[in-house]
C-alpha cells in the first residue's frame, strides 16, 4: 500500500486541520534532469475503465465530437467552448458563456487530468468523465439541446461519423447510441493529462535548479504554515494535488447565510418532485452555492466543493467554483484571511472545521504564489521571445 506522506484531512483549499505533520522532501540524491519528456512525471497511470478501454481511433473520434459545434441549439457551442485547448483547457471567464450569450453561475475547470478525479463537476454529481459528457449538451444554459437525439441524428448520418463509429465501436445506425457517443468524449478527455513542472523536476528528479529561491520558499510554506497540502495532497511517488474530497471554504455561500434555511428547503422540495440538479445549479446562482448538498443532501457538505487539482493553475483563472477570485494572490488571501473575502466579513456557520486564520505575511503570500507557477507543465508553458541577439536553438 502506497505510503501517504500527508493525509488528506477535513479542511479545504490552501487551509489543512490542525496537527503536526512531517513535510515531505524531495529525494536529496536523486538523478538530476531538468527536460524530462515524460508528460506524466509526477502522476500516476491514468485509470480506464474496464468498458471503455483506450485507443487511438476512439480519441481522435473523442476529438471530434468535443469541437462540434453542431451539438449545440444554435450551433456555435462545443465541449471546446467552455475548455479551449488554447487555453489550458477552460475559458478564462468567471463563469461560462452557452446558447446565445447565456451564463452559468459556474466556472469552467480544466479538463486537464480531469482523469484522475474521483468525482466530476464542482459538486460532484457525476462519478465518471462519461457521466459529465452527456450533461452540457441538454442544459438549458450550455448548450440547449431539448435532448441528446439531435447528436444522434448527427452521428448516425454524416458519413466521417458513421465510418468512424463502425471503426471504433462496430456499431451503426439504431445501435449508436449516446452511450457510444459519451465513451468516445471521455476517451479523449483521458488522453489529457499533464505532470512535468518544474516542481516535478524538482521534487520528483532531484533538480535543485528546477525552482526559484521564492518558490522553494513558497514550498515550504505550502507544506508548512499555509497548511494547503492537507487537501492539495502530494505523495511519495505521485501528486495529484488534490484530495478528491469536498469542502467548504467560505466562497459564495458567504454571502446568502441568512437565505440557507430557506433555500435549502426550497432545492429539496424541488429535487424530490423531480427536478433535475444539473439544471437548477447552472441556472440559479443561489441554488448553486449549496454545493455538494444538492447532491447528498447533507447538511454537513453544504456550500462544499471539490478539491480541484493545482496543476497548470496559473493558467486558470478566475479561480473557485464561482470564478469570484481573480488571481492567484486573492485565493491565498483569502484562505490567510480564515475563509472570507474582505477579512471583515462574517464566517459562514457551515466553514469546514480546518480552515482558520493563516496570518501570512505579504511576502510570505508572493512566496506562495511563486510555488504555484512552478505547477506549470513544460508542454503547457509558453515560449519565451528571445531578446536581440539571442537565439532559442
Amino acid at each position: 500500500m502506497r505510503h501517504f506522506l500527508l493525509l488528506a484531512l477535513s479542511a479545504a483549499g490552501f487551509a489543512g486541520a490542525a496537527g503536526a505533520v512531517d513535510s515531505p522532501q524531495p529525494p536529496a540524491t536523486a538523478p538530476v534532469s531538468t527536460h524530462s519528456a515524460n508528460p506524466l512525471l509526477g502522476l500516476p497511470p491514468v485509470p480506464v475503465p474496464a468498458n471503455n478501454p483506450q485507443s487511438q481511433a476512439k480519441i481522435a473520434l473523442g476529438d471530434k465530437l468535443f469541437h462540434d459545434k453542431r451539438f449545440s441549439i444554435d450551433g456555435t457551442i462545443s465541449c471546446a467552448s467552455c475548455h479551449d485547448d488554447d487555453k489550458a483547457f477552460t475559458d478564462n471567464l468567471p463563469v461560462s458563456v452557452g446558447h446565445h450569450g447565456l451564463t452559468g453561475t459556474r466556472n469552467a475547470p480544466t479538463v486537464i487530468n480531469a482523469a484522475f478525479y474521483k468525482f466530476q463537476f464542482w459538486d460532484g454529481r457525476e462519478p465518471d468523465l462519461e457521466g459529465q459528457s452527456k450533461g452540457p449538451f441538454i442544459n438549458p444554459v450550455e448548450a440547449g439541446l431539448p435532448s441528446h437525439q439531435p447528436i444522434l441524428d448527427i452521428v448516425r448520418s454524416d458519413p466521417d461519423y458513421k465510418a468512424a463509429f463502425q471503426d471504433v465501436f462496430n456499431v451503426a445506425d439504431a445501435k449508436l447510441t449516446m452511450e457510444h457517443v459519451a465513451k468516445a468524449i471521455a476517451s479523449f478527455e483521458r488522453s489529457i493529462v499533464a505532470g512535468n513542472s518544474a516542481f516535478d523536476r524538482f521534487y520528483f528528479k532531484g533538480d535543485q535548479t528546477a525552482l526559484s529561491e521564492q518558490q522553494k520558499r513558497g514550498f515550504q510554506l505550502f507544506l508548512g504554515q499555509g497548511r494547503c497540502v492537507s487537501c492539495h495532497v502530494i505523495e511519495q511517488d505521485q501528486a495529484l494535488f488534490t484530495d478528491n474530497r469536498f469542502h467548504n471554504i467560505g466562497v459564495g455561500i458567504n454571502a446568502i447565510q441568512a437565505d440557507v434555511p430557506r433555500l435549502a428547503f426550497a432545492f429539496l422540495e424541488a429535487k424530490n418532485k423531480g427536478g433535475d440538479v444539473d439544471q437548477m445549479v447552472l441556472t440559479d446562482k443561489k441554488s448553486s452555492e449549496l454545493g455538494r448538498f444538492a447532491v447528498t443532501d447533507g447538511i454537513s457538505e453544504m456550500g462544499a466543493f471539490k478539491t480541484p487539482t493545482l496543476r497548470n493553475i496559473a493558467l486558470t483563472a478566475p479561480y473557485m467554483h464561482d470564478g469570484s477570485l481573480k488571481t492567484l494572490k486573492e485565493v491565498i488571501i483569502h484562505y490567510s484571511n480564515g475563509g472570507v473575502t474582505p477579512a471583515t466579513a462574517p464566517v459562514n456557520p457551515y466553514l469546514s472545521g480546518g480552515i482558520r486564520p493563516l496570518n501570512l505575511l505579504d511576502s510570505q503570500i508572493d512566496d506562495l504564489v511563486a510555488f504555484l507557477e512552478s505547477l506549470t507543465s513544460q508542454q503547457y508553458l509558453k515560449p519565451t521571445a528571445a531578446k536581440p541577439g539571442e537565439s532559442h536553438e
